[in-house]
């Protein structure tokens, strides 16, 4: 099964494959941000309101990977007309 899912993540079309790659960097640089609010949030300044923007933002950022990988798959399949 994990095997089935690499393969196909190898046999990407380029765009599709470029796409979820600047989407999965943008999401990364969205939990990096999350990550250095919590951080102030730890060490800087302990406001309530700091640490509600660090989750949010870190739950975000993991939604839009997961919506990224898995309509990346989609628009592939459908590409190559499987669906």
């Amino acid at each position: 099964m994990i095997k089935k899912i690499f393969e196909n993540f190898k046999n990407l079309d380029q765009l599709t494959s470029k796409i979820m790659n600047y989407g999965l960097k943008f999401c990364f640089i969205v939990c990096l941000l999350s990550a250095i609010i919590l951080l102030a949030y730890d060490f800087v300044f302990p406001l309530p309101i700091l640490y509600y923007i660090g989750i949010h933002l870190f739950k975000i950022s993991l939604i839009f990977g997961i919506e990224f990988i898995i309509c990346g798959f989609v628009v592939d399949s459908i590409k190559k007309q499987l669906i």
